[in-house]
C-alpha cells in the first residue's frame, strides 16, 4: 500500500475514499482513530489515505485534479450524491 493523500482531518479523508471509489481505486483510511488521542499524539500528519501500489499514480492524479477545482464547481459529486435542485 502507497500513501496518496495526507488530509486534514477525517472527513477529508473518507471523502477522497469516497473520490477514489467513484474512479473504480479501491482506498483504505489510515490513522481514522488515532484522533481521539490528541494531546498525547502530533495534532496533524496522523491521517492517511492509502492505495495499492499500482494504483497509486493514478490516485494522485485524480486527487489533484480534485485540489485544483473550482470550488463552487460541484461536477465533480456523482450524480447520485448531488442535493436535489431546489427551485
Amino acid at each position: 500500500m502507497t500513501t496518496v493523500f495526507h488530509p486534514l482531518n477525517s472527513v477529508e479523508a473518507h471523502l477522497v475514499k469516497i473520490l477514489l471509489a467513484g474512479e473504480g481505486i479501491e482506498a483504505e483510511v489510515s490513522g481514522d482513530y488515532l484522533q481521539g488521542a490528541m494531546g498525547e499524539l502530533p495534532a496533524f500528519g496522523t491521517l492517511e489515505v492509502r492505495v495499492a501500489d499500482e494504483d497509486a499514480p493514478r490516485a494522485r492524479e485524480i486527487i489533484e485534479q480534485w485540489q485544483q477545482r473550482d470550488e463552487n464547481d460541484d461536477a465533480w459529486i456523482p450524480p447520485e450524491l448531488s442535493p436535489p435542485d431546489s427551485q
